[in-house]
């Protein structure tokens, strides 16, 4: 901890709550659900940062996954009246899991994965190539017919936002629409505790969510200037609730979170029509499907108040509501169902969540430690992913434990097959 004297971390710890509560004379509470799992200085730092702003409902709640991000950390759930902080939605908007289970047992897999995970390969798009000259192998070139009839669902809002805002026109937007992207998004097939065969995925809204989160947090700071408000940090801008701008944003943001939904139904889709290519026997995926954002902002009712919610890095995590909580490459994920915990303002963690930076990754690990790390799994093993070895993640196993009062498992997954770009 800090040694700010005005700074204190307690606990709270009984059969109903199992946080620790972080706040400064100047800040309002902070309530993590950590213990038992790492928490950087910097995190703490943002964390009462942001908490700190005038317009914060009740507390911030804290998810065990939490890491530093840009404004405000990842993995925290960020509660608002009257104003809304674009970098804490951040620009991967609608970022997210979809996972559908299917009839398939782990008998009915070839013993040689490769094919399979060739043919979801070429079946979505993925990665990305950083020369503009050349043709973006992770962007469609001739979108297929299913894109076609997603983009007509998107289409007319998104036509109306850039008659408000012509800078979005020139996007990555329908041509990424079905695509997968690099980082830690993923497409993997995955194997529950009864041998079933599942298809999970993450991604989000591609291009055109990184370009209206980037243009909305410039607004926020210009509204900033303009107003003369001084900030802890700048990444922390935000846009008044009355304003032009923050109905603009409302209006764009939705769209993109509807776009990250469309993108992983295609997506999805793709991927059960490439694995039924590589297996003679038919199946359904009409067991279970759970498509949940884990970077969004919308209204909810909490305490008995309406407000924005923020979740950036987090899932919704209501009574009974499934979601998906990805471990990282190698490790496990899982299903869960909400507890409907308030205090959280009925969240949980998106995910494992990071202990070291991609660089800090790269410089500390080897391709022969990725490769021992993954055994088991077919995936690439090359140097381009050391950065997404399991090691840079934290321990999902107390990941999970932590937040314990927020969710209860109901599949536990283990992939065979991950696709990255």
């Amino acid at each position: 901890m800090s040694t700010n004297p005005n700074e204190t971390l307690t606990s709270n710890i009984n059969a109903n709550r199992n946080f620790d509560v972080l706040k400064t004379d100047q800040s309002s509470p902070v309530k993590m659900w950590t213990i038992g799992v790492p928490v950087e200085e910097g995190a703490k730092k943002q964390l009462l940062q942001a908490a700190s702003l005038p317009f914060i409902y009740r507390h911030i709640a804290v998810m065990p996954d939490v890491h530093i991000g840009k404004g405000s950390t990842i993995g925290s759930v960020i509660p608002t009246k009257g104003a809304i902080i674009p970098a804490a939605v951040g620009v991967d908007i609608g970022c997210g899991m979809i996972a559908a289970c299917t009839s398939l047992m782990a008998h009915d897999l070839p013993d040689n994965l490769a094919s399979i995970r060739s043919a979801i390969e070429q079946a979505v798009p993925h990665g990305r190539s950083n020369n503009r000259s050349k043709r973006d192998k992770g962007a469609w070139q001739t979108p297929p017919p299913e894109v076609d009839i997603a983009w007509l669902a998107l289409e007319t809002r998104f036509k109306s936002l850039c008659d408000k805002h012509p800078r979005l026109e020139k996007t990555n937007n329908y041509t990424h629409l079905g695509t997968l992207g690099t980082g830690n998004h993923f497409i993997e097939i995955c194997l529950d505790e009864t041998n079933r065969v599942w298809v999970m995925l993450h991604s989000g809204s591609r291009g055109v969510g990184n370009a209206i989160g980037t243009y909305f947090i410039e607004r926020a700071r210009e509204d900033m200037r303009i107003h003369h408000i001084n900030l802890p940090d700048l990444d922390l801008a935000y846009l008044s609730e009355g304003t032009k701008h923050f109905a603009d944003y409302v209006e764009a943001v939705s769209w993109a979170q509807d776009f990250a939904q469309c993108n992983r139904d295609v997506m999805m889709n793709r991927t059960l029509k490439a694995l039924q290519t590589e297996i003679s026997k038919p199946f359904t995926a009409l067991l279970e499907a759970i498509n949940c954002h884990h970077n969004y902002v919308q209204q909810e009712t909490h305490f008995g108040e309406t407000v924005w919610l923020t979740r950036k890095g987090a899932v919704a995590a209501h009574k009974n509501k499934m979601g998906i909580i990805p471990g990282s490459m190698g490790a496990k994920s899982f299903i869960v169902r909400g507890l409907g915990n308030e205090e959280s303002f009925c969240s949980c963690s998106h995910g494992a969540g990071r202990v070291m930076s991609r660089t800090e990754a790269k410089k500390r690990f080897t391709v022969e430690d990725h490769i021992a790390a993954t055994q088991g799994v077919e995936c690439r093993k090359d140097a381009t992913v050391i950065d997404e070895i399991p090691m840079a993640y934290k321990d999902i196993d107390a990941v999970m434990y932590a937040q314990r009062d927020l969710v209860e498992v109901v599949h536990t997954l283990k992939q065979v097959i991950c696709v990255k770009g």
